[in-house]
């Protein structure tokens, strides 16, 4: 579905990316991890236009996609949701899902329908739909951010760290989320920190350090490999994580 190719972007005269080379399967769930400053939220905003490869190509279901704009990018197919929270906390639940189909807002019945579906996959939205966002936790208001990001349909959905500042209460939420997203057929690409909670939602994991790739494996492959759980994880990967659901 998306690949990526010998790819070097960076900010200003410094270069982030220094080839990057990586390919997300439609149906999967990769998760990429890595140290800070290893260029893993640089990748996402190649990908949605908000920064321009200086070198290299990025496909989207067989579209080159690099240099476009990031709403042409949007409408083809492709969500973020960043890692600070997104949500305006004085507007409603409702409100701030609607907020994700700005660019179609003219098609009232197609919006509608949208939120329709939304609001059927994250009952949260139903059930807390007049309330203020700011007064929701923070994994629910993680939920809310899923949910504005399927507002347009999309293909693919990247998450940036959707598991920072949030316990091990919250981090739940933000897993069943994440499950629900996977069983309505969306692939998704995940930037993680917390490398047990990414890697145990995903189905592939990719390894970075220093913008470039050094590993791709199976997801569980990744987490069980010695030298990866040596250089990046502090020999913790087998650790007992937090209570999570299974796999759909």
């Amino acid at each position: 579905m998306l690949e990526i190719r010998e790819v070097v972007a960076g900010y200003g005269a410094g270069d982030v990316l220094q080839g990057v080379d990586l390919e997300v399967d439609a149906g999967s769930v990769t998760c990429i991890v890595g140290p800070n400053g290893a260029g893993k939220s640089t990748v996402l905003r190649a990908i949605s236009g908000l920064l321009r490869p200086t070198r290299g190509s990025i496909a989207f279901e067989g579209t080159a996609i690099h240099g476009r704009p990031p709403a042409e990018i949007l409408e083809l197919g492709i969500s973020q949701v960043p890692q600070t929270d997104g949500l305006f906390g004085s507007l409603s639940v409702r409100e701030n899902v609607l907020m994700g189909a700005y660019i179609a807002r003219r098609d009232r019945r197609l919006v509608k329908r949208r939120y329709d579906e939304v609001a059927e996959l994250f009952p949260l939205v139903a059930e807390r739909a007049d309330e203020r966002a700011g007064n929701l936790s923070g994994g629910q208001r993680r939920s809310v951010e899923f949910a504005r990001s399927l507002m347009l349909d999309p293909t693919l959905v990247m998450l940036d760290e959707p598991s920072v500042g949030l316990d091990p209460k919250a981090l739940k939420v933000v897993a069943e989320a994440i499950q629900r997203m996977m069983a309505a057929g969306k692939t998704l690409l995940v930037i993680e920190q917390n490398v047990r909670f990414g890697l145990r939602l995903a189905t592939h994991g990719v390894v970075m350090e220093s913008g470039r790739v050094l590993m791709v494996d199976r997801a569980e492959d990744v987490l069980a490999n010695p030298e990866m759980t040596d250089l990046f994880f502090g020999g913790t990967a087998t650790a007992a994580p937090p209570e999570m659901p299974a796999k759909a």
